[in-house]
């Protein structure tokens, strides 16, 4: 365990309250046999590798609070140049175990879960291998073949929900299973769209020329949406990218400043399932990424810092049940190197759906 200062002393020099030692909510939080279980930070939140999972980023729980969808680096995706990566959706359990691939066809983004469990929505460019695969992570290379699906559990009743030669990605489900939320990119200007569950009626609910957005995610109301954005004037010229996160009502009114202008980076935004608060990514120190905690209705107030690792931590996310939070952790030498899933009990922060209050 690295970094770890006493409790007292770091919040004291944040200007916050001291921590309760006791507080929490009831906890999913079961390391399976075997795993190796650290503590970090002023909280000594538990941390574990879920194991027998190859590398593998963006994980989101399902409403059991079990089972996960990541994509997952699978020798079958298909690849620019044999020494890339290349990621396949599955679904497994944060024990280790039910490893399931969803889709084995070309190269795979981001997905969730439908919260009835039946069903997996998903990105994919496995019908458009024709063109060039371009690059998940470069927003000016970003694959124009990249698609939406759905399909059942075991990958089967594949329904294509978009067609079109644009970036269709980073979806997500409302809590109530009634909406679709993702991103797409037009002639290099990335916003978010909504649609139906079954692919329906597709909206656009954001339409600037001066901003991309992405990574948007319900509330618990299933209709706001938040979301992360930079300005096209700052993307390549300021490191790391300044970035805002935003609430907006899905029907594209309502939009809120969730982080303080000047804060720097702002990325990989997640809302926790009170309605309240969520996680997002900083970059600290010497390149050091880490996830930090923040409050919706104190937005002049320090974000808590919830990891404590000297590379990339990010890639997050919540169970719902409030108790977990998905992260990817690098293990390898260079950035973003060798990425494994990795679960922390944060049950002691107390933004579980029993504190949900309503819409903010």
């Amino acid at each position: 365990m690295r970094n770890v200062v006493p409790a007292i002393v770091l919040v004291t020099a944040m200007g916050l309250s001291p921590l309760p030692a006791t507080a929490g909510g009831k906890s999913s939080f079961s390391p399976p046999a075997g795993a190796t279980v650290s503590e970090e930070g002023p909280r000594r939140l538990k941390v574990y590798r879920i194991p027998n999972i190859p590398k593998a980023a963006e994980a989101y729980y399902g409403t059991d609070n079990l089972h996960v969808i990541a994509q997952v680096q699978d020798p079958d995706a298909v690849r620019s140049k044999p020494t890339d990566g290349g990621a396949l959706t599955w679904t497994f359990t944060d024990q280790g175990t039910e490893l399931t691939r969803i889709n084995a066809i070309g190269n795979d983004a981001c997905s969730y879960f439908f919260p009835d469990m039946k069903q997996v929505a998903w990105t994919s460019v496995r019908d458009h291998l024709d063109l060039p695969l371009g690059n998940w992570s470069d927003p000016k290379n970003y694959p124009q073949g990249g698609e939406l699906y759905i399909s059942d559990l075991k990958g089967g009743n594949v329904k294509r929900l978009t067609n079109n030669l644009d970036y269709d990605a980073e979806i997500s489900v409302s809590p109530d299973g009634r909406w679709i939320v993702f991103g797409r990119q037009i002639d290099g200007d990335m916003d978010l769209w909504r649609m139906h569950a079954d692919g329906t009626g597709e909206q656009r609910i954001t339409d600037t020329r001066d901003w991309d957005e992405g990574r948007p995610m319900y509330l618990p109301d299933s209709e706001t949406v938040m979301f992360r954005a930079w300005r096209h004037e700052d993307y390549g010229r300021i490191r790391p990218t300044p970035m805002t996160v935003f609430t907006i009502r899905h029907d594209g009114t309502g939009l809120k400043a969730r982080t303080r202008p000047g804060t720097g980076m702002n990325w990989s935004s997640y809302p926790a399932p009170d309605g309240r608060h969520f996680i997002a990514v900083q970059v600290i120190g010497n390149n050091n990424w880490e996830i930090f905690l923040y409050d919706m209705e104190n937005p002049d107030a320090e974000p808590e810092r919830l990891t404590w690792n000297d590379s990339f931590d990010g890639l997050d996310s919540i169970s719902p049940d409030g108790s977990k939070m998905l992260f990817a952790r690098a293990l390898g030498k260079g950035f973003m190197s060798d990425l494994y899933t990795h679960v922390m009990d944060i049950s002691s922060l107390n933004i579980g759906p029993e504190n949900y209050k309503g819409k903010r």
